[in-house]
């Protein structure tokens, strides 16, 4: 069956597959970022059974991710950053013991961007555990620009280890077609 060009498989009770990617699939792919900064390309398979993959299809989502991964990275540093500076006086002397007040809660600037950007209808509860993932790599991202370890070229790839073994499991709603709510 076709409609005004487009091409429908009617194959119920299967899911439907389609070769391109929709402003849906963006969505859910940055929900799930919330649980998974690293996905393999098998995980992405399992959580988009309505995507046919193909290699574009593959890297266009791989990009997405990294995508996400760059966002979420810049703002850790930013906020890092302006931690810091917050704590030295004039003079350069500390005010406050280094990490004592840097979190991320829901009730923090940090955590309001990065739910507008990756949830912007806030229809979807952000898991706690993407919370606490946030709470690692802001406080690594200080304590690196603190002892001055961002000086080396290299510096944030201990991070970016760390991080990619903070992933948690993909809830099954994420199996479905479409967009998960809740």
């Amino acid at each position: 069956m076709s409609v005004k060009g487009h091409v429908y498989l009617l194959n119920w009770p299967h899911v439907y597959t389609q070769e391109g990617l929709s402003p849906c699939h963006l969505k859910k792919a940055k929900l799930m970022f919330f649980y998974a900064r690293y996905p393999s390309s098998n995980t992405l398979k399992t959580y988009f059974p309505d995507v046919k993959f193909n290699r574009c299809v593959t890297s266009q989502m791989i990009k997405w991710f990294s995508n996400f991964r760059e966002f979420f990275y810049i703002q850790m540093e930013r906020f890092a950053r302006q931690a810091v500076r917050e704590a030295l006086t004039r003079d350069g002397a500390p005010r406050l013991g280094r990490e004592s007040q840097l979190r991320v809660g829901r009730d923090t600037e940090l955590y309001r961007i990065l739910n507008m950007h990756y949830n912007k209808s806030n229809v979807y509860q952000v898991p706690e555990r993407f919370i606490e993932v946030s709470d690692v790599a802001l406080r690594e991202f200080h304590s690196a620009i603190w002892t001055g370890r961002d000086s080396d070229p290299c510096w944030k790839k201990g991070i970016y280890k760390i991080i990619c073994k903070l992933d948690s499991p993909v809830p099954d709603a994420f199996r479905l077609p479409g967009c998960p709510v809740g």
